[in-house]
């Protein structure tokens, strides 16, 4: 319903930022990463997701559209509400979400508050399976198809533009990495080239 918000920031507190957008101020949810982002005073534009449910309606905001990105992504997992969907990503970017999946590193995704070790070991078993970075000749993103060509690089690289990387970004990290590597370790070897620069 909601795409993004843009407007004066009228107000901040933990977890919460408020817009202000025609004399309407929206309340938005959001993760101390876009929190960050933004000052009292200033203009500033989130990106929106509006969650309806039987007893409210809430609208969360992030900064980035890759950081809205993994919050669809993560909700969609069995589990994982709406904040605690907001914890993880206070607590890790997206790329180090990536990484964690990618490398089923459930210590890293357990650094979230309220979230365990059997929350973040079906984080990583149901993205993988949604990423599909294993073999196979296509990829699943939520209701998208993305059909790949055979090889390990390039389904590394539509994972990680997925993620909200463009190919150009990735493409100078990824050239110096074996190809023959597993997708996994593609992937993560990319995003720690990617880290350093």
């Amino acid at each position: 319903m909601f795409y993004s918000v843009r407007g004066e920031v009228i107000h901040l507190e933990n977890g919460v930022a408020v817009i202000e957008c025609g004399g309407v101020g929206y309340k938005c949810n959001t993760t101390v990463n876009t929190q960050k982002n933004l000052r009292i005073g200033d203009e500033a534009k989130l990106y929106t997701y509006f969650n309806v449910r039987e007893d409210a309606m809430e609208l969360f905001g992030f900064y980035t559209r890759e950081e809205l990105s993994a919050y669809k992504t993560l909700i969609s997992v069995s589990g994982v509400g709406p904040k605690v969907g907001l914890a993880i990503l206070s607590a890790l970017s997206p790329s180090q979400i990536s990484l964690a999946v990618a490398s089923g590193d459930v210590k890293t995704i357990t650094m979230a508050q309220g979230v365990g070790k059997k929350l973040a070991q079906r984080i990583i078993l149901e993205l993988k399976d949604k990423f599909n970075f294993g073999s196979g000749s296509e990829e699943i993103v939520g209701a998208n198809t993305v059909n790949v060509t055979s090889g390990n690089v390039p389904k590394a690289i539509e994972a990680l533009t997925v993620l909200g990387y463009s190919s150009s970004d990735v493409a100078p990290f990824i050239s110096t990495l074996d190809e023959n590597l597993p997708v996994e370790k593609l992937i993560g070897e990319t995003l720690k080239l990617m880290g350093r620069k």
